[in-house]
């Protein structure tokens, strides 16, 4: 096996994207199944993702999802600000624990968020006074995530087939019912959300468990829809850089074919019903502008039922997934992957 890393440490070559393609379907392999799987030495694939993970651009999640749980509520924001307050409003945000996205695209002067609150008072206080209070904020538009249909995990550029919960939502099928979460449990995925790959002694000396439990526990949580846990890359790593955001006015009495449509576009990486007359709220990733305008053309056109359409690309990203997100993207850019994406409707 070869065991050579690329002349350039800041960037991502083809050895690099075929390590986060096989450790994305398996996060907790072992780095001599990666290496045998791309061909390098297991020592190389250490070293090749501890540069990835180095870069900020890369790295582990491990969560359990509230929305699938039915605990505590989800909340779009639109926070309007005062011309030169964007960027204060925005790291501000970004920097509350309880804030899992934050990002500016183009049109209205507006930072958008994706927060976490655990009832309607929570709710009322965040937007009244926690963040309506911040210096440079103007207005807020809040809208709840009643439905949650695909996230990140579903988005797979480098997947020839679609993930389970897309396979779903392209078939009009809500998720299964959540599996039963206890103590022990939420204690394994902090413990797991600290280090993904933690070795199990090293998870059952944490949790006083046998590893006989603690690999029964983990594989239980791994096949539900519940927990994730994943090799996380920025999309321009992955050679989609250009990402957007779009809003659909839909009538409910399409709405239901319109979310199967939209779950066939295998760019859309998160999509989600909300509150409010826009109803649906999505994000996507390409590889350029002229793909992102395909998108466009190609998916909300024919869409029976649509009454308005909203579309912005982002211009910034200051946190995702929880985490922060690095600024200057360009460095870390990677050559397209090659599309195989036969389930994209033609």
């Amino acid at each position: 096996m070869a065991e050579t890393d690329p002349p350039e440490q800041s960037s991502f070559d083809g050895p690099d994207l075929a390590i986060l393609q096989f450790l994305a379907q398996r996060p907790r392999a072992s780095f001599a199944e990666a290496g045998e799987q791309v061909g390098l030495h297991e020592r190389t694939v250490a070293r090749r993702l501890e540069r990835m993970l180095g870069t900020g651009r890369v790295r582990f999640i491990a969560a359990l999802l509230g929305e699938y749980l039915g605990e505590g509520l989800v909340v779009e924001l639109a926070v309007r600000c005062a011309p030169g307050r964007l960027t204060e409003v925005a790291r501000a945000i970004a920097a509350r624990p309880d804030t899992r996205s934050v990002e500016v695209a183009t049109g209205d002067l507006v930072v958008l968020a994706e927060m976490i609150v655990a009832d309607e008072a929570e709710l009322l206080d965040l937007i009244d006074r926690t963040i309506g209070g911040m210096p440079g904020v103007l207005d807020i538009h809040s809208a709840l995530v009643l439905r949650l249909l695909l996230t990140a995990v579903d988005w797979t550029p480098y997947g020839a087939e679609p993930t389970r919960m897309r396979r779903l939502a392209m078939d009009g099928v809500g998720p299964p019912p959540p599996i039963p979460v206890d103590d022990i449990d939420r204690e394994l995925a902090n413990l797991l959300a600290e280090d993904a790959r933690m070795p199990m002694t090293g998870l059952a000396v944490r949790l006083n468990l046998g590893e006989s439990t603690v690999r029964r526990r983990l594989n239980r949580l791994m096949a539900s829809h519940v927990f994730h846990l994943r090799l996380f890359a920025e999309p321009s790593v992955l050679g989609h850089p250009v990402e957007a955001r779009f809003r659909l006015r839909v009538e409910h009495a399409h709405l239901d074919t319109a979310l199967r449509r939209l779950a066939h576009e295998s760019s859309i990486r998160h999509l989600v019903v909300t509150t409010g007359s826009d109803n649906v709220l999505g994000y996507s990733s390409h590889a350029t502008a002229a793909d992102m305008h395909a998108f466009h053309a190609r998916a909300f056109s024919g869409l029976d039922g649509v009454r308005e359409v909203q579309t912005a690309l982002l211009m910034r990203t200051y946190k995702r997934a929880g985490r922060p997100v690095r600024s200057g993207t360009t460095e870390y850019q990677a050559p397209p992957l090659p599309r195989v994406s036969p389930w994209e409707p033609r």
